[in-house]
């Protein structure tokens, strides 16, 4: 499928580096980079660009640095989402269209997951469809 050239950048962070080893009955059994090829392929006219780390100021970094160079932002800040200000700050700091992302549907885990900082300067969340739920996102940013 080609897309209109915009750039998105996907932000991952802690653990998403263990994707397809990690709890793969909520997680699944493919690593986000071969996911990351997939949507490369299937948005081949998109400008993808994908980081991931598990430190919270590295995460901080990269959304300034994208947030002004990208039409649009996919961020997963996994763990931080529940107890990152920065992260939330970074986000509403920066002009490119945020979404937030979540693989597991976080309302139907632990309490403590109910609630994200980031969903308040997000333009919406997508949560529950699995490595989908950054297909739905990057759909949505590419026609917005």
């Amino acid at each position: 499928m080609t897309m209109p050239s915009k750039k998105i950048a996907i932000i991952n962070g802690p653990n998403l580096n263990l994707l397809g080893k990690r709890e793969p009955e909520i997680y699944g059994t493919i690593s986000f980079e071969e996911y990351f090829e997939l949507l490369r392929r299937k948005y081949a006219g998109a400008q993808l660009e994908y980081f991931q780390s598990n430190v919270e100021g590295e995460l901080v970094n990269q959304i300034q640095h994208f947030g002004f160079q990208s039409h649009g932002m996919i961020i997963n800040a996994a763990g931080y989402s529940h107890t990152s200000v920065a992260i939330a700050d970074a986000v509403a700091a920066v002009p490119a269209t945020v979404v937030e992302v979540h693989i597991s549907n976080i309302f139907a885990r632990e309490s403590f997951r109910h609630h994200s900082h980031l969903s308040a300067v997000s333009k919406g969340v997508i949560c529950g469809f699995g490595l989908r739920s950054y297909d739905l996102a990057l759909d949505f940013l590419l026609h917005s």
